[in-house]
């Protein structure tokens, strides 16, 4: 299977990804993007070190001059690019996948991300030809953008509105770790943190809040602490995760309503996209605010793109990504969503299950993943077997009536079909859930 995903390189070092593939992996953006300047930042992982100065060699040996950030979240490396006008930028990471794992993430001017249809494709080609000319070396500048970032990430949020909140923070031993003391001291807040040294190695859960197991540490800490909530990150800190005073764990759907309330309070009737497998009260939501919903297929580079072409102001998917417009530059972020939920907790004055009872007429199912031979087949099936019902085809299948809706989509990498659901009455929920499992696993 390629390294060259959909979105970015992701493999495991040094089998699938390597410092020779790096190299190669360095001239081909400078040969296909033929930019001047890569900005280059990268995470803790235990090899990105290695696959930077060989990421970095192949840069300058095609010519281009790189940028070092030095160690970053992926949304500091899009500032960094976006912000200073640079040509280009490549992040080190692999997210939040175990430690054996390590990628690259690829970036044009304005932090406009490159993907499988706009460019990935054709590096792949580029590395795999590797004949590549002898230009003029390139140079290596360091620059730091730390102070910068932060300012930026806090100018979303009024500083005075936030209380002194007692929060537990879980860096999951990843780039947060770094970057969240910078950003949470101007607030007031009392933080309780969790696992902030950066190690690679990922001792304490692997940097994934998304899974049950890597957030129990952090539910528990939340209510032994008396908390008033708890906040995660993933490795590479671009995406974010709340939990509520209880120990609760919040769906992204259910945060990104929230968030879009905040948004639509400074930029009202704006535009703001969800994700297609999200609950109906984000669009609930955005239209009680006088907002415009637009629905949005999954994956950050539609979200951006879909942003920048409508002109946007924010979106979120169900996975914790949540993006935002800062002039006409497009970005995901962990840090801007953590910050507003603090403001929106403070202003509202009440704990945060108060907050969240709008939640509790929506009964959602939840990702579910099944293993099948015939990703295609099954959609067929599901088509036909609900062909009453108001159908789109987006991103896989989704189908809508007057008290439920679902979606089902092909993952990209895996042999596995993906299920949201959603009913207005729990026993509807469970009932058409059930029904829907059944067709895709008989």
């Amino acid at each position: 299977m390629s390294i060259f995903k959909a979105y970015d390189v992701r493999g495991i070092y040094p089998e699938q990804l390597n410092e020779e593939i790096a190299y190669k992996v360095g001239r081909a953006f400078v040969e296909f993007l033929k930019c001047k300047n890569v900005v280059i930042g990268r995470d803790m992982r235990l090899s990105s070190d290695s696959l930077f100065k060989a990421l970095t060699d192949g840069i300058t040996d095609q010519g281009a001059d790189v940028i070092d950030i030095g160690l970053s979240t992926t949304p500091m490396l899009y500032f960094a690019v976006a912000n200073n006008g640079f040509d280009s930028g490549l992040m080190i990471t692999a997210s939040h996948n175990p430690k054996e794992w390590n990628g690259i993430k690829f970036t044009r001017e304005k932090a406009i991300p490159i993907s499988e249809d706009t460019g990935i494709k054709e590096i792949e080609k580029l590395v795999e030809k590797n004949d590549f000319k002898k230009p003029k070396k390139g140079r290596i500048i360091k620059k730091d953008v730390l102070e910068d970032y932060v300012d930026f990430v806090l100018s979303f949020v009024n500083l005075k509105n936030i209380k002194p909140l007692k929060v537990v923070m879980d860096a999951s031993n990843g780039m947060a770790g770094m970057i969240a003391p910078k950003v949470f001291e101007k607030t007031g807040i009392d933080i309780i943190p969790m696992y902030f040294e950066l190690d690679g190695s990922f001792p304490n859960h692997q940097s994934n809040p998304l899974i049950l197991e890597n957030r129990k540490d952090i539910m528990k800490k939340v209510v032994d602490e008396k908390a008033d909530l708890g906040i995660a990150w993933d490795g590479d800190a671009d995406r974010c995760f709340f939990i509520d005073e209880k120990g609760r764990f919040l769906q992204g759907d259910f945060i990104t309503g929230f968030l879009a309330e905040s948004m639509l309070k400074k930029y009202p009737d704006s535009i703001i996209f969800y994700d297609l497998r999200a609950s109906w009260f984000v669009k609930d939501m955005i239209e009680k605010n006088n907002g415009i919903p637009r629905m949005c297929r999954v994956g950050y580079s539609f979200f951006k793109q879909y942003m920048r072409d409508e002109n946007a102001v924010f979106a979120g998917e169900v996975t914790g990504h949540y993006y935002y417009k800062h002039n006409d530059f497009y970005t995901d972020n962990g840090m801007i969503p953590a910050l507003q939920m603090l403001e929106l907790i403070s202003i509202k004055n009440k704990p945060f299950s108060e907050i969240l009872k709008p939640t509790e007429k929506y009964f959602i199912s939840g990702e579910i993943n099944s293993k099948v031979s015939d990703k295609e087949a099954v959609i067929k099936k599901l088509e036909q077997e609900f062909s009453d019902g108001k159908i789109s085809h987006m991103d896989g299948v989704s189908v809508e009536y007057d008290d439920w809706h679902f979606n089902v989509r092909p993952s990209n990498t895996e042999p596995l079909i993906r299920l949201n659901l959603e009913a207005k009455t729990k026993e509807k929920m469970e009932e058409m859930r059930d029904k829907v499992l059944e067709i895709i696993r008989s």
